[in-house]
């Protein structure tokens, strides 16, 4: 059977994760969205939590500084040469050696970057409509319609920049995927299958479930 690897990326309540999980299941892939803060936290021999509050989003330790200023901490970063691109690499690392290990599924962490040298590799945007991702955020955190906006547009201003900076590509353009899909068009099972049928076009020889 052939090993694959599926690198999802994602706007806010547009389903990715579900289609990422999904996905997963289908080609008994590991899943990994936030697990992957835990391998880079064991790669580099820092605490998870400067990965947690790093995670898709540039500029964290500007925002350690203004909040803290040259704390304990951060002059214990300094020491050891420890900066933003330094938990990147270490995230890098641990995506690569996963990608190794077994067939794989990342959400997002610019993993179809890290990943761009192997051949196996697919990359995916999944995006919505508005209106279906608003709705989706209001369900899912339980939030007024103007909190839902707010949400929406500082966690993808976030991702992009993070994802720009380090890939030298465009988040969410479709020159920067192999495929970009929308859910609202055909729902969440329906996309599921076609991004399925499109793995397979592409990898015939890729393990499924019975």
């Amino acid at each position: 059977m052939e090993k694959i690897v599926i690198c999802i990326g994602r706007q806010l309540g547009s389903g990715g994760r579900k289609i990422a999980k999904m996905l997963a299941e289908d080609f008994r892939c590991k899943l990994y969205d936030k697990e992957i803060l835990n391998l880079a936290a064991k790669e580099s021999g820092f605490s998870e939590k400067f990965f947690e509050q790093n995670d898709e989003r540039k500029g964290f330790f500007k925002s350690l500084l203004q909040n803290h200023g040259r704390s304990v901490l951060t002059d214990n970063l300094y020491r050891n040469h420890f900066s933003q691109d330094s938990l990147f690499l270490f995230q890098s690392e641990a995506i690569s050696k996963a990608a190794e290990e077994e067939s794989c599924v990342f959400v997002g962490r610019c993993a179809d970057y890290v990943l761009r040298d192997n051949s196996n590799m697919v990359s995916i945007f999944i995006t919505a409509d508005m209106e279906d991702r608003i709705k989706a955020i209001m369900q899912r955190q339980d939030c007024s319609e103007d909190a839902a906006r707010k949400m929406l547009s500082n966690r993808e201003s976030a991702r992009a920049s993070y994802y720009n900076y380090y890939t030298g590509k465009k988040w969410g353009h479709a020159e920067s995927y192999d495929l970009c899909v929308n859910t609202s068009v055909l729902g969440i099972e329906k996309t599921e299958q076609f991004i399925k049928s499109f793995i397979l076009s592409r990898f015939p020889d890729a393990q499924q479930q019975p």
